[in-house]
């Protein structure tokens, strides 16, 4: 019974996440090798889109690592990996230009970022206990414990969901800002908005991992009954 929806439902998305996982990587591989026209670095372009935003209490600085770039909110620093820091390529100015975004969403008060922020306690505890606690109660055939199970691990699945909408965001803030300020061309535009695309299918494949990890537990629980 576990094995069937776990098949139907769960690897199908697990397949598509191991596909998402190399493709960003071979993506970002690909257009890490070829270098914008104006000679800008990560640094550069995040400072830029940082700027043009009235953003000044944000740092940029390296974190160790590759993809590992990120904006931590509490302490307003945008971390960029060793290959994107100091490079002048367009997957090192698409990942910033992204991680800025997130800066400008932060300081705009964004809703869907302001969300996402109040929901990682829930997710952490939703996606650590909910689906044993709920796996438990249909072992021992106690269904207050599937119940508070299957809710605990629907906020970590809201959690998925509400970050779609701020990771495409961020890409699509990057974009604009890196037209309208003629950092890229046309045609690198083009290699960032691939290098993005790639990166949200992760989000994509992490979201639909979560609805059917959800969806399995739901009719694991009925099929109980």
């Amino acid at each position: 019974m576990f094995d069937i929806y776990y098949l139907i439902l769960v690897v199908p998305t697990l397949l598509l996440s191991l596909w998402a996982q190399f493709k960003v990587k071979s993506t970002f591989a690909k257009y890490s090798k070829i270098q914008s026209a104006r000679g800008i670095t990560g640094t550069d372009a995040a400072a830029i889109l940082l700027r043009s935003n009235n953003i000044s209490n944000v740092k940029v600085e390296a974190v160790k690592g590759s993809l590992t770039d990120h904006y931590s909110p509490s302490d307003r620093k945008l971390r960029l990996s060793e290959p994107v820091y100091g490079s002048a390529s367009i997957s090192a100015i698409g990942v910033a230009a992204h991680e800025a975004g997130h800066a400008i969403q932060h300081a705009t008060r964004w809703a869907p970022l302001v969300m996402r922020s109040t929901l990682v306690p829930v997710a952490n505890i939703g996606s650590s206990f909910g689906p044993w606690l709920a796996i438990a109660g249909l072992i021992l055939s106690f269904p207050i414990l599937i119940t508070i199970g299957i809710f605990l691990f629907s906020g970590s699945v809201l959690f998925y969901l509400v970050t779609l909408p701020v990771e495409f965001n961020a890409s699509n803030r990057a974009i604009a800002i890196l037209r309208e300020n003629n950092i890229l061309d046309e045609t690198e535009l083009k290699g960032v908005k691939k290098v993005l695309d790639a990166a949200a299918l992760t989000y994509i494949a992490s979201a639909l991992t979560a609805i059917a990890s959800l969806l399995r537990l739901i009719l694991l629980s009925r099929r109980r009954r």
